[in-house]
Formats: C-alpha cells, sequence, structure tokens
C-alpha cells in the first residue's frame, strides 16, 4: 500500500529535497509553505500523486486550521514530517528577529505536532518526525535558535510519552541535523557540511526505521556526545574559540 505523507516546509532547503526524494520512492505527497509559486513549481516538478496548501505558520491557529483542511482533502496521512523553521543570529541581536523565531519554530511547530497527535490518535496510528537539531543540546550564540530547537525535541519527547502512557501506535522521530548545505548554513569553509540531497536519504531512512532520534549525518552522533559530555566552560572555549568570564 502507498504511503501518504505531508511535509510541512517544503518548498527549500531539506523539505524541497525531501519531497523530491520521498516522491521518487512513490510517496504520496502533502506539501506546504508560505510562497505559493514555489509550491506550484515543486508540485509540477515532481512524479508523484501531491496535493498543496500555502501555509504560514508563524500564525499558528490558521496554519492548524489549514493542516486540518489538507489532512480531510488526503483522506489518510501516514507521516507528517514538520521541516518549516527559522533562525537568527544578526549581530545586533534584535527582539524581532528573536519573535520570529519562536512563533516560527515554537508556536506555529506547536500547532502542527498538537495537530497531528490528535489526527493521529483518532486514526490509531501514525507517524510524527520534524526536524530539530544537534543545536538543541546546548545554548549557543543564537540563543532563540537553540532555545526554540531544544522546545522542538522535548515537545517530540513528551509526545511518545503520551503516546506511550496511551497505548496508541504512533511513532515519532526527532531529526538532529548538523550542518547541510541549505541557506540556514552560511560562511565559508563550514565543518562536515553535508549535500542536502544526502541529508534527505538519511532522514527517510531515520523515518522508515522508525527511529526516536537522528542525526544527520550519522557522524553527527559524535560531536553530540562530546556536547553532552563536556563541562560548559570547555564547550564554551571549543565552540566559540575564545575565553568568556
Amino acid at each position: 500500500m502507498l504511503k501518504n505523507a505531508i511535509i510541512i516546509g517544503a518548498t527549500s532547503g531539506i523539505g524541497r529535497a525531501l519531497a523530491i526524494y520521498m516522491a521518487q520512492q512513490g510517496y504520496v505527497l502533502g506539501l506546504t509553505g508560505r510562497r505559493e509559486a514555489l509550491l506550484s513549481s515543486l508540485q509540477h516538478g515532481i512524479p508523484s500523486e501531491t496535493f498543496t496548501a500555502v501555509m504560514d505558520i508563524s500564525k499558528p491557529h490558521d496554519a492548524a486550521e489549514k493542516f486540518e483542511q489538507l489532512l480531510n482533502k488526503m483522506q489518510r496521512v501516514d507521516i507528517v514530517l514538520i521541516n518549516a523553521g527559522t533562525g537568527s543570529c544578526e549581530p545586533e541581536f534584535p527582539l524581532r528577529a528573536e519573535l520570529d523565531t519562536v512563533a516560527v519554530n515554537v508556536s506555529g511547530f506547536t500547532a502542527i505536532a498538537n495537530s497531528a497527535y490528535h489526527y493521529f490518535t483518532k486514526q490509531g496510528h501514525g507517524h510524527i518526525a520534524a526536524t530539530s537539531s544537534i543545536m538543541a543540546l546546548r545554548g549557543g550564540p543564537c540563543p532563540s535558535y537553540n532555545a526554540s530547537k531544544a522546545y522542538m525535541s522535548n515537545y517530540l519527547e513528551g509526545l511518545y510519552c503520551r503516546a506511550y502512557r496511551a497505548g496508541i501506535d504512533i511513532s515519532i522521530t526527532d531529526i538532529r541535523p548538523g550542518f547541510v548545505d541549505t541557506q540556514m548554513a552560511k560562511g565559508d569553509g563550514i565543518f562536515w557540511l553535508a549535500p542536502v540531497e544526502k541529508a534527505a536519504v538519511q532522514i527517510l531512512r531515520a523515518i522508515e526505521q522508525k527511529k526516536r532520534v537522528a542525526y544527520i549525518t550519522k557522524r553527527w552522533r559524535l560531536i553530540a556526545i562530546l556536547m553532552q559530555v563536556l563541562p560548559f566552560r570547555a564547550f564554551v572555549r571549543l565552540a566559540l574559540g575564545k575565553k568568556g568570564n
């Protein structure tokens, strides 16, 4: 039986690469994004049955409503992959950018994850996957980004706990990429920068294997272990390359 999946945030970066790769693997896809032109171009460029919904998840109530309409249109959905995200590390550290990050990565993510959980509860089974980040493991000089990704990881773990306690067959996958060659990864000589196509292949494999946590690419698991065991001051010196107070 064909699998039906919704990708939230499919018009660029990892989401777009996943849409293309999953279509090649025979998935029926629901695709969402803020930019209608990019969404239409993607829909017409992939070789599988697709449904689309234009949504801005920084407006959580509106996004949840459109998400539920997409669920109804597709009739059956097996996987919901929440990939929409943003981040800011502006030198001026403006409040506006911090709140924009929270609006997407916290409020918007919560709206979709919560709606997906209720849908799968009624259906009796399903799989929620979301792209957080290896940055969820520690704080950093982009506070709202790291903190919002930590929120995502903890919320996903909470969904797993709820499903486990209720005895509902809902799988949860927390996808934690390192650096992937997208617009989010800026700068020259970025450490272990992975092609977005390689990331898409590993992400889909992790979802199909129903992994609870997946580091993308796999070798970032080593960095994750190091990040978790290093004392704070040692972590700061290693990550930032200069002595703190």
